[in-house]
Protein backbone atom coordinates (compact mmCIF):
# COMPACT_ATOMS: atom_id res chain seq x y z
CA UNK A 1 0.00 0.00 0.00
CA UNK A 2 1.35 3.41 -0.96
CA UNK A 3 2.65 5.52 1.87
CA UNK A 4 1.57 9.10 2.25
CA UNK A 5 2.33 12.09 4.36
CA UNK A 6 -0.14 13.88 6.54
CA UNK A 7 0.50 17.45 7.55
CA UNK A 8 -1.07 18.58 10.77
CA UNK A 9 -0.97 22.17 11.94
CA UNK A 10 -0.04 22.15 15.62
CA UNK A 11 -2.21 25.15 16.35
CA UNK A 12 -5.29 24.62 14.20
CA UNK A 13 -8.06 22.07 13.79
CA UNK A 14 -7.77 21.39 10.07
CA UNK A 15 -6.41 18.05 8.90
CA UNK A 16 -4.72 18.24 5.50
CA UNK A 17 -3.75 15.24 3.44
CA UNK A 18 -1.06 15.83 0.82
CA UNK A 19 0.30 13.60 -1.89
CA UNK A 20 3.65 12.01 -2.59
CA UNK A 21 5.05 10.30 -5.63
CA UNK A 22 2.77 12.27 -7.95
CA UNK A 23 -0.40 10.80 -6.43
CA UNK A 24 -3.11 13.39 -5.65
CA UNK A 25 -6.09 12.91 -3.39
CA UNK A 26 -9.33 14.54 -4.46
CA UNK A 27 -11.02 14.51 -1.06
CA UNK A 28 -9.66 16.36 1.96
CA UNK A 29 -11.65 15.74 5.12
CA UNK A 30 -11.47 18.72 7.44
CA UNK A 31 -11.23 17.48 11.02
CA UNK A 32 -11.03 18.78 14.56
CA UNK A 33 -9.00 17.09 17.34
CA UNK A 34 -10.66 15.49 20.34
CA UNK A 35 -8.39 15.03 23.34
CA UNK A 36 -9.05 14.80 27.09
CA UNK A 37 -8.13 11.12 27.00
CA UNK A 38 -9.48 9.01 29.80
CA UNK A 39 -12.63 11.07 30.27
CA UNK A 40 -15.55 9.40 32.06
CA UNK A 41 -18.66 8.40 30.14
CA UNK A 42 -22.29 8.84 31.16
CA UNK A 43 -25.46 6.78 30.92
CA UNK A 44 -27.46 7.09 27.72
CA UNK A 45 -30.65 5.31 26.73
CA UNK A 46 -34.07 4.70 28.21
CA UNK A 47 -33.02 4.88 31.88
CA UNK A 48 -31.37 8.24 31.22
CA UNK A 49 -34.70 9.63 30.04
CA UNK A 50 -34.09 8.96 26.37
CA UNK A 51 -34.62 5.96 24.15
CA UNK A 52 -32.83 2.76 23.21
CA UNK A 53 -30.95 0.20 25.31
CA UNK A 54 -28.94 1.61 28.19
CA UNK A 55 -25.21 2.12 27.72
CA UNK A 56 -22.49 4.32 29.23
CA UNK A 57 -21.33 6.50 26.32
CA UNK A 58 -18.61 9.03 25.62
CA UNK A 59 -15.48 7.64 27.29
CA UNK A 60 -12.57 7.56 24.83
CA UNK A 61 -9.05 6.74 25.95
CA UNK A 62 -7.15 8.05 22.90
CA UNK A 63 -6.77 11.21 20.88
CA UNK A 64 -8.62 11.21 17.58
CA UNK A 65 -9.68 13.63 14.87
CA UNK A 66 -13.32 13.75 13.84
CA UNK A 67 -14.86 15.22 10.74
CA UNK A 68 -15.73 18.84 11.37
CA UNK A 69 -18.69 18.28 9.07
CA UNK A 70 -20.71 15.35 7.75
CA UNK A 71 -19.45 13.77 4.53
CA UNK A 72 -20.87 15.86 1.69
CA UNK A 73 -22.29 15.07 -1.73
CA UNK A 74 -19.14 16.53 -3.29
CA UNK A 75 -16.91 14.15 -1.34
CA UNK A 76 -19.12 11.15 -1.95
CA UNK A 77 -19.43 11.93 -5.67
CA UNK A 78 -15.63 11.96 -5.90
CA UNK A 79 -15.62 8.57 -4.21
CA UNK A 80 -18.23 7.17 -6.63
CA UNK A 81 -16.32 8.27 -9.72
CA UNK A 82 -13.07 6.87 -8.30
CA UNK A 83 -14.31 3.42 -7.27
CA UNK A 84 -16.97 2.98 -9.97
CA UNK A 85 -15.64 4.79 -13.06
CA UNK A 86 -17.76 2.78 -15.51
CA UNK A 87 -21.00 3.10 -13.56
CA UNK A 88 -21.60 -0.63 -13.00
CA UNK A 89 -22.12 -0.06 -9.24
CA UNK A 90 -20.83 -3.50 -8.15
CA UNK A 91 -21.19 -2.84 -4.42
CA UNK A 92 -24.34 -0.71 -4.57
CA UNK A 93 -22.58 2.38 -3.26
CA UNK A 94 -24.86 4.48 -5.45
CA UNK A 95 -28.59 4.56 -4.71
CA UNK A 96 -30.92 5.69 -7.52
CA UNK A 97 -32.82 7.80 -4.99
CA UNK A 98 -29.82 10.12 -4.95
CA UNK A 99 -30.98 11.05 -8.45
CA UNK A 100 -34.73 10.48 -8.25
CA UNK A 101 -35.47 12.22 -4.95
CA UNK A 102 -35.51 15.98 -4.52
CA UNK A 103 -33.51 15.38 -1.35
CA UNK A 104 -30.74 13.51 -3.17
CA UNK A 105 -27.66 15.35 -4.36
CA UNK A 106 -26.01 13.16 -7.02
CA UNK A 107 -27.09 12.37 -10.58
CA UNK A 108 -26.04 9.30 -12.56
CA UNK A 109 -25.22 10.00 -16.21
CA UNK A 110 -24.91 6.75 -18.15
CA UNK A 111 -23.54 8.66 -21.12
CA UNK A 112 -20.76 10.30 -19.15
CA UNK A 113 -17.14 9.44 -19.77
CA UNK A 114 -15.40 6.84 -17.60
CA UNK A 115 -14.67 8.36 -14.24
CA UNK A 116 -17.37 11.01 -14.68
CA UNK A 117 -20.60 9.01 -14.55
CA UNK A 118 -21.68 10.66 -11.31
CA UNK A 119 -22.46 14.35 -11.25
CA UNK A 120 -23.51 16.78 -8.55
CA UNK A 121 -26.95 18.31 -8.64
CA UNK A 122 -27.07 22.09 -8.62
CA UNK A 123 -26.58 23.64 -5.17
CA UNK A 124 -26.31 20.22 -3.50
CA UNK A 125 -22.54 19.77 -3.36
CA UNK A 126 -22.05 21.12 0.16
CA UNK A 127 -25.02 19.31 1.67
CA UNK A 128 -24.54 16.05 3.56
CA UNK A 129 -24.76 12.93 1.43
CA UNK A 130 -27.84 10.84 2.15
CA UNK A 131 -29.45 7.62 0.91
CA UNK A 132 -26.33 5.83 2.15
CA UNK A 133 -26.38 2.55 4.04
CA UNK A 134 -24.04 1.79 6.92
CA UNK A 135 -22.05 -0.40 4.52
CA UNK A 136 -21.70 2.50 2.06
CA UNK A 137 -20.19 4.51 4.91
CA UNK A 138 -17.79 1.65 5.69
CA UNK A 139 -16.72 1.46 2.05
CA UNK A 140 -16.07 5.20 1.95
CA UNK A 141 -13.94 4.85 5.10
CA UNK A 142 -12.02 1.93 3.56
CA UNK A 143 -11.36 4.07 0.49
CA UNK A 144 -9.93 6.86 2.66
CA UNK A 145 -7.92 4.36 4.67
CA UNK A 146 -6.43 2.93 1.47
CA UNK A 147 -5.34 6.27 0.05
CA UNK A 148 -8.35 7.12 -2.15
CA UNK A 149 -7.91 6.88 -5.93
CA UNK A 150 -8.57 3.31 -6.94
CA UNK A 151 -8.19 2.21 -3.31
CA UNK A 152 -9.92 -0.94 -2.10
CA UNK A 153 -13.43 -0.53 -0.70
CA UNK A 154 -13.78 -4.03 0.78
CA UNK A 155 -10.77 -4.13 3.11
CA UNK A 156 -8.98 -1.71 5.37
CA UNK A 157 -10.84 -0.22 8.30
CA UNK A 158 -13.47 -2.93 7.77
CA UNK A 159 -13.23 -6.37 6.20
CA UNK A 160 -16.51 -6.58 4.31
CA UNK A 161 -17.72 -10.07 3.45
CA UNK A 162 -21.20 -11.06 2.28
CA UNK A 163 -21.59 -13.40 5.24
CA UNK A 164 -20.66 -10.85 7.90
CA UNK A 165 -22.75 -8.15 6.25
CA UNK A 166 -25.74 -10.51 6.21
CA UNK A 167 -25.48 -11.18 9.94
CA UNK A 168 -24.45 -7.60 10.82
CA UNK A 169 -21.14 -8.75 12.31
CA UNK A 170 -18.68 -6.26 10.82
CA UNK A 171 -16.42 -4.51 13.35
CA UNK A 172 -13.56 -2.04 12.96
CA UNK A 173 -10.20 -3.66 12.20
CA UNK A 174 -7.14 -3.17 14.39
CA UNK A 175 -4.97 -0.45 12.84
CA UNK A 176 -7.84 1.41 11.16
CA UNK A 177 -6.74 4.91 10.19
CA UNK A 178 -10.01 6.32 8.81
CA UNK A 179 -13.33 4.89 10.03
CA UNK A 180 -17.00 5.58 10.53
CA UNK A 181 -17.40 7.12 13.99
CA UNK A 182 -18.06 4.70 16.79
CA UNK A 183 -20.70 5.72 19.30
CA UNK A 184 -18.25 6.93 21.95
CA UNK A 185 -16.25 9.03 19.48
CA UNK A 186 -19.43 10.60 18.13
CA UNK A 187 -20.92 11.17 21.60
CA UNK A 188 -17.81 12.72 23.08
CA UNK A 189 -17.34 15.16 20.20
CA UNK A 190 -21.00 16.17 20.38
CA UNK A 191 -21.72 16.42 24.10
CA UNK A 192 -18.58 16.40 26.25
CA UNK A 193 -17.89 19.85 27.68
CA UNK A 194 -14.22 19.77 26.65
CA UNK A 195 -13.21 20.66 30.22
CA UNK A 196 -10.55 18.03 30.87
CA UNK A 197 -10.77 14.36 31.78
CA UNK A 198 -14.22 14.77 33.26
CA UNK A 199 -17.63 13.19 33.00
CA UNK A 200 -19.32 16.52 32.28
CA UNK A 201 -21.64 16.60 29.30
CA UNK A 202 -24.15 18.93 27.68
CA UNK A 203 -27.62 17.64 26.81
CA UNK A 204 -27.44 19.04 23.26
CA UNK A 205 -24.51 19.20 20.81
CA UNK A 206 -24.75 22.99 20.73
CA UNK A 207 -23.00 23.58 24.08
CA UNK A 208 -26.29 23.82 25.93
CA UNK A 209 -28.73 21.98 28.17
CA UNK A 210 -31.50 23.92 26.45
CA UNK A 211 -32.72 22.80 23.00
CA UNK A 212 -31.35 24.74 20.04
CA UNK A 213 -33.87 26.86 18.19
CA UNK A 214 -35.15 25.42 14.93
CA UNK A 215 -34.50 28.24 12.50
CA UNK A 216 -32.80 29.02 9.23
CA UNK A 217 -29.01 29.42 9.16
CA UNK A 218 -26.83 31.10 10.23
CA UNK A 219 -28.87 31.09 13.45
CA UNK A 220 -29.35 33.77 16.06
CA UNK A 221 -30.27 32.17 19.39
CA UNK A 222 -27.83 32.23 22.36
CA UNK A 223 -28.72 28.58 23.07
CA UNK A 224 -27.72 27.55 19.55
CA UNK A 225 -29.64 26.95 16.33
CA UNK A 226 -30.16 23.84 14.22
CA UNK A 227 -32.06 22.38 11.28
CA UNK A 228 -34.77 20.12 12.68
CA UNK A 229 -38.54 19.91 13.10
CA UNK A 230 -39.38 20.81 9.48
CA UNK A 231 -38.58 24.43 10.23
CA UNK A 232 -38.30 26.79 7.28
CA UNK A 233 -35.70 25.01 5.16
CA UNK A 234 -37.73 21.78 4.71
CA UNK A 235 -34.69 19.70 3.98
CA UNK A 236 -30.97 19.56 4.54
CA UNK A 237 -28.79 22.62 4.86
CA UNK A 238 -25.19 23.09 3.74
CA UNK A 239 -22.72 21.67 6.24
CA UNK A 240 -21.46 24.30 8.65
CA UNK A 241 -24.21 26.75 7.69
CA UNK A 242 -25.11 27.44 11.33
CA UNK A 243 -22.22 29.72 12.18
CA UNK A 244 -23.75 31.78 15.00
CA UNK A 245 -22.25 30.67 18.31
CA UNK A 246 -22.83 28.31 20.04
CA UNK A 247 -24.29 26.21 17.22
CA UNK A 248 -21.12 24.12 17.04
CA UNK A 249 -20.06 21.57 19.66
CA UNK A 250 -17.44 22.26 22.37
CA UNK A 251 -14.82 20.58 20.14
CA UNK A 252 -15.78 22.57 17.05
CA UNK A 253 -17.89 20.09 15.07
CA UNK A 254 -20.94 21.28 13.18
CA UNK A 255 -24.37 19.80 12.52
CA UNK A 256 -24.31 17.03 15.09
CA UNK A 257 -27.79 18.35 15.83
CA UNK A 258 -30.24 18.09 12.94
CA UNK A 259 -29.93 18.11 9.14
CA UNK A 260 -29.31 14.35 8.89
CA UNK A 261 -28.94 11.50 11.37
CA UNK A 262 -25.43 10.05 11.35
CA UNK A 263 -24.47 6.38 11.34
CA UNK A 264 -22.22 5.09 14.10
CA UNK A 265 -20.70 1.64 14.59
CA UNK A 266 -22.86 0.55 17.54
CA UNK A 267 -24.71 -2.74 17.03
CA UNK A 268 -28.09 -2.27 18.67
CA UNK A 269 -30.40 -5.20 19.34
CA UNK A 270 -28.26 -7.37 17.00
CA UNK A 271 -29.87 -6.30 13.73
CA UNK A 272 -29.47 -2.51 13.71
CA UNK A 273 -26.67 0.05 13.72
CA UNK A 274 -26.64 3.24 15.72
CA UNK A 275 -27.77 6.60 14.42
CA UNK A 276 -27.54 9.83 16.38
CA UNK A 277 -28.16 13.55 16.16
CA UNK A 278 -31.61 13.89 14.62
CA UNK A 279 -32.51 15.21 11.18
CA UNK A 280 -34.33 17.99 9.42
CA UNK A 281 -37.69 16.47 10.34
CA UNK A 282 -36.86 15.18 13.85
CA UNK A 283 -38.45 16.23 17.11
CA UNK A 284 -36.35 17.89 19.79
CA UNK A 285 -35.82 14.66 21.75
CA UNK A 286 -33.87 13.16 18.84
CA UNK A 287 -31.07 15.66 19.40
CA UNK A 288 -30.44 14.73 23.03
CA UNK A 289 -27.51 12.85 24.53
CA UNK A 290 -29.89 10.31 26.07
CA UNK A 291 -31.41 9.11 22.78
CA UNK A 292 -29.73 6.07 21.23
CA UNK A 293 -31.35 5.77 17.83
CA UNK A 294 -30.86 2.86 15.44
CA UNK A 295 -31.71 1.76 11.92
CA UNK A 296 -31.31 -1.19 9.57
CA UNK A 297 -27.72 -1.00 8.22
CA UNK A 298 -28.90 -2.23 4.82
CA UNK A 299 -31.20 0.75 4.39
CA UNK A 300 -30.56 4.39 3.72
CA UNK A 301 -32.99 7.24 3.37
CA UNK A 302 -33.21 10.99 2.94
CA UNK A 303 -32.52 11.67 6.61
CA UNK A 304 -29.36 9.60 7.22
CA UNK A 305 -25.74 10.44 6.44
CA UNK A 306 -22.42 9.90 8.25
CA UNK A 307 -19.23 11.40 9.62
CA UNK A 308 -15.74 9.88 9.73
CA UNK A 309 -12.85 9.83 12.19
CA UNK A 310 -9.09 9.76 11.73
CA UNK A 311 -7.09 7.87 14.34
CA UNK A 312 -3.50 9.15 14.24
CA UNK A 313 -0.57 6.80 14.46
CA UNK A 314 2.59 7.77 16.36
CA UNK A 315 4.89 9.81 14.17
CA UNK A 316 8.04 11.87 14.48
CA UNK A 317 7.68 15.62 14.56
CA UNK A 318 9.53 18.26 12.65
CA UNK A 319 9.15 22.00 12.66
CA UNK A 320 8.29 23.39 9.24
CA UNK A 321 8.74 27.15 8.97
CA UNK A 322 6.96 29.67 11.12
CA UNK A 323 3.73 27.69 11.03
CA UNK A 324 5.22 24.95 13.29
CA UNK A 325 3.77 22.08 11.29
CA UNK A 326 4.14 18.48 12.34
CA UNK A 327 5.06 16.30 9.39
CA UNK A 328 4.02 12.72 10.00
CA UNK A 329 4.82 9.70 7.91
CA UNK A 330 2.07 7.16 8.22
CA UNK A 331 2.99 3.48 8.20
CA UNK A 332 0.17 1.04 7.85
CA UNK A 333 -0.22 -1.32 10.80
CA UNK A 334 -0.74 -4.97 10.10
CA UNK A 335 -3.69 -6.48 11.96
Amino acid sequence: MAQFYRVVCAFCAAAIVVSVGGVAWGVVIETVPVGNTGNIGELSGESAGGAGPNRVCGAVGYVYDIGKYEVTNTEYCEFLNAVDPTGTNPHDVYDSRMTDSNYGGINFNSGGTSGSKYELKARMGNRPVNFVTFWDACRFANWLHNGQGTGDTENGAYKLTDRDIAINAITREVGAIWAVTNEDEWYKAAYHRNDGNTGNYWEYPTESDTPPVAENPPGTDPNGSANYGWYGVYGMTDVGAYTAKPSDSPYGTYDQAGSVYEWNEAIIESSNRGIRGGSFYSITDSLTAARRGSDDPDLGDSSVGFRVVYIPEPCSAALVGAGLLLLCRRRRKRA
